[in-house]
């Protein structure tokens, strides 16, 4: 009988005084009498990374959330000794450690502390497991704001809340419910205009408490696995989000069509079905590019399989779809049937893929197909092989994208809705349990099913989906929100979680538009519609047990509705395909809630609702039935109602008049907005002008056009078109200034310039310092000038 109770239970652990310290390059090394180590490393001059050990030596380095093909570098790095302290200065921030314990706390140059340790790093053994459960504690400032965590089902601001990351398959996911589909474990910090950021790089099990046990603390804590984190600083929202996205990658552009509408429904079958959705949306004019089969195309749920009945000839229907502008997207799940008949089954088997359980046996589960058995996509040769099955479906069939489902990864008929924890993995040669590689199984997925789809779709573009996913997921996919409902609560939380993927480096996401389960009124629909066009990923998803949900599931005001705003989608591709450039280049998210977009201003530290679409549109969805109008925080500054062109002052919140068939649509003063004609599909028009509306401001604003091929890689060579207008405005004139970046040279010839709120008479044009001859009585009457596209200067005169 052991009756030690120190040994029966230690509790909370924590390191000693610290004995001595190395320095490495950009790591110090500091070492405690009680075996800890902290390895302290300076990646830029505002972002450090904190490694903590507990056995007196680290065990391999290994993420697969780092983007490891982005370098670092800081400017300065100076190491000091006081009395109590260690000093560790940068050009940007001063961090100390401390001698008795290794708490740690940073200061901007001014001495200001951004973030400081409460408890700091300790650590609970874990006797059941092994190794420890870490835990790390700060101190919270007064009026503190957290934001990010990617996909949480709650306020924009964080404050009060516990949150736990642990993918899970959450069908018909509630407000506030956790755990949810993804992991992300990066969340920014802002107190007194200052912001910074921490990245809690663990994969196995995590939880973010930000002042909700204790009021003035900030906690997160694991499983297992180390204490690693990052430490990003601002002093901006914009630097630590960009910052954070350098660090675990960016994605290549998608193809333009993939930022178009997409159709989906569990599910389109037989090949009549699908034909007839596809020649509704054009009789009705509603664009769409991509149509999507759900599992019901296979045959018995079988991975890489048709079913003949349903589909006696994919190629032939695939290929008829493209020809009328429908890329045919397709669902791939992880769980293999356990067929000895089945060709995919039988290549794993032999090859030995199958993920194992300790004791030897393969992990056997139930998913759509019956028994399943599920690859071990942490082992680079399970992922080299996997990306080889594609070749049948994108190479010969011709489909466009693939769809990854179930990949948390989800389990039936279960308690815990996914695989044991003794399940065994690769992890990339670093031997692990399922503890620790759960939550990057359906990342690995997506990252072989990115890699088999680029292969086989080159020169073109792959187009990849996943529901699951772990930071850094973005480098090979997109994603959507999971199994949401078709109820009003959802459309708000819709709103805010797309926000929140966008700020956690994740921006090309969206929600099943008009929700996955149940069905939504006409009306909840049409509002959703409003809201989903400005989301980076445009996609309508319903499951059939609930009814239909395409757009003439519904009245003939909403198949208008629906028309409208999917057309002004796609006017507004050439802004859309811009801010995925500026993404891709710059970290920049594509949608900006307000507090990112002004953080100085302290009331947009909880609004939840409005957000930035790109940099110059503001957007406010209606969010309740019956609505005529909302209440909404216009940000500050000049900006313009979308529809009626009347222009007001921000930095309050107002009321905003709106219609069945219109939300809330704000444009910052000074803009000049791309569009592009109606089409309805992708390259199915060719045009011989850009439309520019341009927004007048008295004072100066710069807006940029990106473009390219709309596919391929030649974009990456230098060819593609990067336009930068800068337009000046004063009380009687208007420039603007064109600068052209790129060796792509556009299609179209023209400009065709619309000139809103122009405060005075047009009675002078100026292209290159020369006047040209214009009607000025069409001028007054329509607004609008067609001037060619490599001009340098335009100059209005009144």
């Amino acid at each position: 009988m052991i009756t030690n109770t120190e040994l029966e239970y230690k509790g909370d652990l924590y390191p000693s005084k610290v004995v001595s310290y190395t320095q490495d390059v950009d790591s110090v090394y500091f070492y405690t009498d009680n075996n800890v180590i902290l390895k302290l490393t300076v990646l830029r001059d505002s972002l450090i990374r904190f490694r903590f050990t507990t056995k007196g030596y680290f065990s391999n380095d290994f993420s697969y959330a780092i983007d490891e093909s982005h370098s670092h570098g800081y400017n300065h790095l100076k190491i000091t000794e006081e009395e109590s302290y260690y000093q560790i200065a940068t050009n940007k921030i001063i961090c100390k450690i401390q001698k008795a314990d290794l708490r740690a706390s940073i200061y901007d140059l001014k001495g200001n502390v951004l973030l400081e340790d409460e408890l700091g790093f300790h650590w609970e053994e874990c006797y059941e497991f092994g190794g420890n459960i870490v835990k790390m504690s700060k101190a919270s400032r007064d009026g503190e704001c957290f934001y990010g965590l990617g996909d949480k089902a709650t306020q924009m601001n964080l404050k009060g809340k516990r949150v736990e990351n642990f993918a899970t398959d959450q069908y018909a996911f509630q407000k506030e419910q956790e755990p949810l589909y993804k992991v992300v474990p990066f969340y920014i910090g802002l107190h007194h205009k200052q912001a910074y950021g921490i990245f809690f790089d663990n994969t196995f099990r995590t939880f973010f408490d930000f002042c909700h046990e204790r009021r003035n603390v900030t906690s997160f804590w694991s499983d297992g696995g180390e204490m690693n984190y990052y430490f990003f600083y601002g002093p901006n929202m914009q630097d630590v989000v960009t910052s954070y996205t350098d660090l675990t990658g960016k994605p290549e552009l998608p193809p333009l069509w993939a930022l178009g509408y997409h159709q989906c429904k569990w599910s389109y079958y037989p090949e009549s079905n699908v034909k007839e959705v596809a020649a509704k949306f054009r009789e009705l004019q509603i664009p769409c590019d991509a149509i999507y089969l759900d599992i019901d195309y296979m045959e018995g749920f079988r991975c890489f399989t048709w079913n003949k009945e349903y589909f006696p000839d994919p190629k032939r229907m695939v290929t008829e779809l493209a020809e009328d502008g429908f890329k045919t997207i397709v669902i791939i799940d992880p769980g293999i049937k356990i067929d000895k008949e089945y060709w995919v089954y039988k290549e794993a088997l032999a090859k030995d893929y199958f993920c194992k359980r300790a004791d030897g046996p393969y992990m056997k589960g139930k998913v759509w197909p019956g028994e399943c058995n599920f690859p071990d996509y942490t082992n680079p040769e399970v992922r080299e092989w996997w990306a080889g099955l594609f070749k049948e479906l994108i190479s010969d069939i011709g489909v466009k994208g693939v769809w990854n489902d179930m990949n948390e990864p989800a389990v039936m008929e279960v308690p815990n809705k996914t695989f044991p924890n003794d399940v065994r993995h690769n992890y990339d040669g670093n031997p692990c349990s399922h503890r620790k590689a759960h939550n990057i199984y359906g990342t690995q997925m997506a990252r072989a099913t990115y890699n088999g789809v680029k292969r086989f779709a080159y020169p073109k573009r792959p187009f990849i989906i996943t529901r699951s996913a772990y930071s850094g997921a973005q480098r090979y996919t997109s994603s959507w929100t999971g199994d949401n409902v078709a109820t009003w609560e959802h459309l708000w939380i819709a709103n805010i979680q797309v926000q929140r993927m966008s700020i956690s480096g994740m921006g090309f996401t969206g929600s099943d538009i008009g929700g996955f389960a149940e069905q939504p009124t006409g009306e909840l629909y049409a509002r959703w519609i409003q809201l989903g066009v400005f989301h980076p990923f445009c996609r309508t998803h319903s499951s059939g047990d609930h009814g239909n949900q395409e757009p003439w599931a519904f009245d003939e005001e909403v198949i208008d509705i629906t028309r409208k705003f999917v057309n002004l989608r796609y006017q507004l591709l050439p802004y859309l395909y811009t801010m995925f450039w500026q993404y891709i280049e710059e970290g920049t998210p594509m949608l900006k809630p307000l507090v990112y977009f002004d953080q100085e201003d302290i009331q947009t530290h909880y609004r939840n609702d409005e957000f930035i679409f790109g940099n110059q549109i503001l957007v406010c969805p209606i969010l309740e039935p019956n609505a005529l109008g909302r209440r909404m925080y216009i940000p500050r500054g000049q900006w313009y109602n979308y529809w009626t062109n009347c222009l007001v002052k921000g930095g309050k919140e107002t009321w905003v008049d709106t219609k069945f068939d219109e939300i809330p649509v704000f444009v910052k003063a000074g803009a000049i907005i791309p569009k592009y004609p109606v089409q309805q599909y992708v390259g199915e028009l060719e045009f011989d002008e850009l439309t520019l509306d341009l927004y007048y401001k008295e004072g100066k604003e710069k807006s940029v056009v990106y473009e390219d091929a709309q596919d391929g890689y030649d974009y990456k060579k230098g060819r593609f078109s990067f336009l930068s207008f800068q337009m000046t405005g004063k009380e009687l004139e208007l420039n603007i200034q064109l600068h052209k970046e790129g060796k792509y040279d556009t299609n179209y010839t023209k400009f065709k310039i619309n000139f809103i709120g122009l405060p005075f008479e047009v009675k002078i044009v100026e292209i290159d310092n020369e006047e040209i001859v214009f009607d000025a009585a069409a001028f007054k009457e329509n607004q609008y000038l067609i001037v060619p596209k490599d001009f340098n200067v335009l100059h209005i005169i009144g």
